[in-house]
């Protein structure tokens, strides 16, 4: 999962931030208005936070281009005022849910996962695919009832792999979701990632290389598996 924080309390947007890639949850941050709409245009989100008391083009306005672009992404809207008056304000302009400042980091990633979750058109909060089970809450993968360690990163691209649901996911598709607008285009992360999540998931190869193409999980039809690199 990816998200857009649209914060400009530096330290609170920067708590966010670390906090969400604690949990394997990509994060960039956008400190004005100006800058979340920049962001938009040139990223792929799967949730925007959004404080509604930003510079520039506020949050509400931001929330109605968000909603005009017809993407659907989920709105999160963080604010300091707790009365039902903003707070309805903020659905009428297409908040799909609303937090009150100051929170719980806990509270937000449970309410991102919730909102992933309605996304991926009502998908279980525990995905089950190739003798794989993935537990987003939890941060927890099991392989045919085996418990397997991962670092936030592997988590980070298998949560993306299975819910691709056997389909190809392109490298860049991974790097987009998985990692944050610092990563490097042109780094061999992802194959290096791939390949190690790959032998942390153990024989035989659940994950097959597509070559040219990118990953996917491998539920019984023809790819290639890569035995070695990415």
């Amino acid at each position: 999962m990816r998200v857009l924080i649209v914060e400009d309390e530096p330290y609170l947007a920067d708590a966010i931030r670390d906090g969400l890639q604690l949990e394997a949850i990509a994060a960039d941050v956008a400190r004005d208005g100006d800058a979340a709409l920049e962001m938009l245009s040139v990223n792929a989100y799967d949730i925007a936070v959004l404080d509604r008391d930003i510079p520039g083009p506020s949050g509400d306005e931001v929330a109605a281009h968000i909603v005009g672009t017809g993407s659907g992404m989920p709105i999160l809207m963080l604010t300091a005022a707790d009365r039902l008056d903003d707070k309805a304000s903020g659905f009428e302009l297409g908040a799909d849910d609303y937090l009150t400042k100051p929170f719980e980091l806990r509270e937000l990633v449970l309410r991102l996962r919730a909102l992933d979750r309605r996304r991926g058109h009502h998908r279980p909060p525990v995905r089950e695919i190739a003798g794989l089970r993935v537990d987003p809450f939890r941060r927890e993968v099991f392989r045919e009832g085996r418990y397997v360690a991962l670092t936030r990163k592997q988590f980070a691209v298998l949560e993306v792999l299975v819910a691709a649901e056997g389909g190809v996911v392109s490298a860049e598709e991974l790097l987009e979701r998985a990692w944050d607008e610092h990563a490097d285009p042109f780094t061999n992360a992802v194959r290096i990632t791939v390949s190690a999540l790959r032998k942390r998931l153990g024989e035989p190869w659940v994950i097959a290389t597509v070559p040219g193409v990118g990953y996917r999980i491998d539920v019984g039809t023809s790819a290639v598996q890569e035995q070695e690199g990415g």
